[in-house]
């Protein structure tokens, strides 16, 4: 396989680590909350991090590259939207399924298309904003259903699903500007180095949060460290195969072929959760495949 392709096998391997990273912080919301859920999954994964960037370090045997303001800058900027993004998601979960929340979320691609063109000039084309818009109505799809009620209470999950979306796509953008922003090194340094960055921001700014707004949280993540160490190496591990996808191609090429982690989700929830899988839901995902394999063809070609 071409280095370039990387991304692709990185892709798959961090949506099946990020959906077993979700279901994870999904049973902690019920004994330490949303925002302890949230904080678990960037404290007991930083030690991971740090242990990936010194691996690599090692056997690169050099330094991490330098980080200057531009590269703080985006890192910050995506490490708040992460911090959003997951707290969103957690809170819709609360209120609807894993699956269909996991839908919601992942009408990230187009925004993430958008931003990545406008901020950081990633190429877009029509064959794959195409293949984009084709997936996204497949998760709409999935999303949806029919004679659902227009309700404070009923579009509450949607709102924050979508809304979760939107901010995994500027703290995807921001990743990946940080990267391009490094001066120096191959691609595998500068994911770990911005992972290892990212979670250390969003450490620090949860963990003082918590301490001063919801300290109990904090002393109950500690408490159930078994759990909350699995969704932090889980989680560090999906950012890892994400951020290598990052560096080698756009945002948006990563996270419409993230797509796949809706039926992914749709699988976990009838192994685990026993809930069931309609026949529009079927569709929808057959969309969602069908987008995910024209943006693969375009993207080999």
């Amino acid at each position: 396989m071409s280095l370039a392709l990387l991304w692709i096998p990185a892709t798959i391997a961090a949506s099946l680590l990020q959906t077993a990273r979700n279901l994870t912080q999904r049973s902690l919301t019920d004994i330490i909350g949303v925002v302890g859920a949230t904080q678990v999954r960037f404290l007991f994964g930083l030690p991971f991090a740090l242990l990936f960037l010194v691996l690599v370090c090692l056997v690169a045997a050099r330094l991490p590259p330098g980080i200057d303001g531009k590269v703080l800058a985006f890192a910050l900027g995506g490490a708040l939207a992460q911090i959003a993004a997951t707290a969103l998601m957690l809170a819709a979960m609360r209120t609807h399924s894993f699956a269909v929340t996991t839908a919601y979320t992942k009408t990230e691609p187009v925004q993430v298309a958008i931003f990545g063109a406008l901020l950081l000039g990633d190429p877009l084309g029509w064959g794959k904003f195409a293949a984009i818009i084709v997936a996204t109505i497949g998760v709409i799809v999935v999303s949806w259903k029919p004679g659902q009620k227009l309700t404070a209470a009923g579009m509450r999950p949607a709102v924050l699903g979508i809304g979760s979306g939107a901010f995994f796509a500027l703290s995807a953008i921001g990743f990946r500007g940080a990267i391009q922003a490094l001066p120096e090194g191959g691609f595998f340094i500068r994911a770990t180095t911005i992972l290892a960055l990212g979670l250390t921001l969003q450490t620090v700014l949860l963990t003082l949060y918590m301490l001063v707004a919801n300290r109990p949280a904090l002393v109950l993540s500690l408490r159930n460290w078994r759990r909350s160490l699995s969704a932090g190496f889980l989680g560090a591990a999906a950012s890892q195969c994400w951020f290598i996808g990052f560096s080698l191609t756009s945002a948006a090429n990563v996270r419409t072929l993230a797509l796949i982690e809706v039926p992914l989700a749709q699988i976990a929830s009838r192994r685990i959760f026993a809930e069931g899988t309609s026949r529009r839901e079927l569709v929808g995902m057959a969309l969602i495949v069908l987008g995910v394999g024209a943006l693969l063809l375009l993207a080999i070609s």
